[in-house]
């Protein structure tokens, strides 16, 4: 049994939830207002039998105990298997000694972060050297309750002022050097890694002191500073202020995301709470699936420049990596699809950084979030208005540019709306950009070669959970990720496995997915690999593509049924205890829905056997 299996078994799912909502009996399940969004009626239901939750409202998700303090705590995976792990009474470094030190490695560094925090911030408030920096935020604007609140620090110009203040304490170069606090010379030589720079500490949305950030206070490059990577610190995987933004995020279920420091402490400073920042780099894939623990909706501040428009292109560009479904560089349409989000940007005057928009007139701010626009209009405005309108070939290239962005809104409404609003842009007749938009769709959904081949098969029994087998192929077989597309992390209800197929899709080899894993989730992954999969699989690459087609179109169905059969319970309970009308009649909407989507998997189902019989007698 792997560690996650064993938390799952001693603890309790009521249990856990309620010690965050108040629980109400309904049937044999609970229900209760939902945690994650605001509403009147209760549409939040815990199954004790499955062990699981899910949100019939407008959450409209669901999971198991580690998804729901994934959402309620806004941690990632690791996070949550810490927090369930102490609650389960088991030691998470018990497995391997590889795993021990590992455990033992990030404590040392948090503790020496904590230790250098404190020691900088003391400076800070205190120390006669600190009086630059001091007045360097007060001209910013920043109270001493922010500058308290964010633990900001002064380091001072020694070169060796730091290492020699915690070696006095305990600590030793190799320690420090660990934490990414001192800077190794050729000749062995150690020196601080910050100096006369005003510091920003780093918490993670746990509120571990994960790493720093340093702004010079002279002409020292480059003019901010961030601790290297080590066993704590990601610089693309935190969002800085996270720790104090997640509650106001999960509340306002609104995430505004900012370039940098002094924008982030400022925003909270005048009850912007919501606030977080990228640290002046694209938001990455990892920071997105933090955000996406807290809120669907998406507020990104821009510069009035193309720094501003490149750095959301680049977000975009990342979030592929997270959802590949297409090749598009669009990926936030793709990030909106899938997790029914809702991605805006808001242009900030021409000059101005949002701490100064804050100070100098918060209803300006104000309006501004008011009166952001969807992500959509500002990358189709981003390109168009760069378009000589006299020159065809403009024209063209301006299509085939937004072409993959209009092909990745599935809603036919909106994809009729931007078809329209970009012909009109263009001067071009809508029949002609939608004939180009049919085009290259028809291209994309060509069959591939290896679908195409005629070669016998044969699909094996499961001797596994569905869940476990599809990883397992995945991770074995690389060239498998084409076929992956349909593929979300929905279909996955088993935190671990979704956790995986996650990483997964962010992995290009599965040497550096083995690397980035905590132990108890490698552990399982290696037990997912160790699993036998027939010899037949193994001698046909078109066996294993139409396998693995079979393993998604089954997790679609499993997780279609499994859906309907809380609904049926739901209804039945509902019914004997004279439920909400309201809330009845929304069920049974959902079930008409899931019985449609239920009979096109069977027809895919029906298709693939047939094409799976018909290779199997020739």
């Amino acid at each position: 049994m792997s560690v996650i299996d064993e938390i799952k078994q001693r603890l309790d799912i009521v249990q856990i939830v309620s010690a965050y909502v108040a629980l109400q009996k309904s049937g044999r399940n609970y229900r209760a207002l939902c945690p994650f969004h605001t509403e009147k009626n209760p549409s939040f239901f815990v199954f004790p039998d499955r062990q699981s939750w899910h949100c019939f409202g407008s959450c409209n998700t669901g999971g198991d105990i580690f998804s729901f303090i994934m959402r309620r705590e806004g941690v990632d995976f690791s996070q949550a298997l810490k927090l369930l792990a102490d609650k389960a009474g088991i030691n998470l470094t018990a497995p391997s000694s590889y795993g021990r030190q590992d455990v033992r490695e990030e404590e040392k560094i948090l503790k020496i972060n904590e230790a250098a925090a404190n020691y900088y911030h003391n400076l800070l408030l205190n120390a006669g050297a600190g009086e630059t920096a001091r007045r360097y935020l007060t001209q910013r604007g920043l109270s001493i309750e922010s500058i308290k609140n964010f633990q900001l620090g002064f380091a001072p110009e020694g070169w060796e002022t730091l290492k020699n203040h915690l070696i006095e304490t305990g600590y030793n170069e190799t320690d420090l050097l660990l934490a990414g606090l001192l800077v190794e010379q050729e000749n062995k030589h150690t020196y601080d890694r910050f100096r006369n720079r005003l510091i920003f500490p780093i918490r993670d949305a746990g509120g571990k002191l994960a790493g720093f950030g340093a702004r010079a206070l002279d002409d020292s490059q480059p003019k901010y500073l961030n601790s290297p990577q080590t066993a704590v610190f990601d610089k693309s995987s935190i969002l800085y202020g996270i720790d104090r933004a997640k509650n106001a995020i999960r509340h306002s279920d609104q995430a505004i995301i900012v370039e940098g420091y002094m924008d982030v402490i400022i925003a909270h400073q005048y009850g912007w709470q919501n606030v977080v920042a990228s640290m002046g780099t694209s938001v990455t894939e990892k920071q997105l699936l933090t955000l996406k623990n807290l809120t669907r909706n998406l507020v990104f501040a821009l510069d009035a420049d193309a720094a501003g428009t490149e750095a959301i292109f680049r977000s975009g560009e990342l979030v592929d990596k997270v959802i590949p479904f297409l090749p598009s560089i669009y990926g936030w349409v793709k990030y909106e699809d899938a997790y029914k989000a809702e991605v805006k940007a808001m242009l900030l005057p021409q000059d101005k950084d949002p701490d100064e928009v804050i100070k100098e007139n918060p209803d300006l701010w104000h309006q501004l979030i008011k009166s952001a626009r969807p992500i959509i209009d500002f990358i189709i405005d981003a390109i168009v208005t760069k378009v000589n309108l006299e020159s065809a070939t403009e024209k063209s290239l301006a299509v085939e540019k937004l072409t993959p962005l209009l092909l990745e809104i599935k809603d036919p409404v909106r994809h009729a709306h931007y078809v329209e609003r970009l012909a009109h842009y263009l001067k071009i007749d809508p029949r002609a950009l939608e004939d180009a938009i049919r085009k290259t769709r028809t291209v994309r959904k060509a069959p591939t070669k290896a679908a195409a081949t005629g070669q016998t098969t044969v699909v094996p029994p499961l001797s596994s959970p569905v869940e476990q087998y599809c990883l397992a192929l995945l991770l074995r077989y690389p060239e498998l990720q084409t076929e992956a597309t349909e593929l979300s992390p929905e279909c996955f209800e088993q935190s671990e496995n979704r956790e995986l197929f996650l990483r997964w899709q962010r992995s290009t080899e599965l040497a550096d997915l083995k690397k980035e894993l905590d132990a108890p989730l490698r552990e399982y992954m290696e037990g997912l690999l160790s699993n036998e999969i027939p010899d037949i699989v193994h001698q046909s690459e078109a066996l294993r593509r139409s396998v693995l087609q079979d393993c998604i179109i089954r997790l679609h169905e499993k997780r279609l049924r499994n859906l309907e059969i809380k609904k049926q319970e739901l209804l039945a309970a509902e019914a004997e205890t004279g439920g909400i009308t309201a809330q009845l009649a929304r069920l049974e909407e959902q079930g008409v829905e899931i019985s449609k989507q239920l009979k096109e998997i069977f027809k895919r189902q029906s298709y693939l056997r047939q094409q799976l019989t018909g290779r199997s007698s020739v």
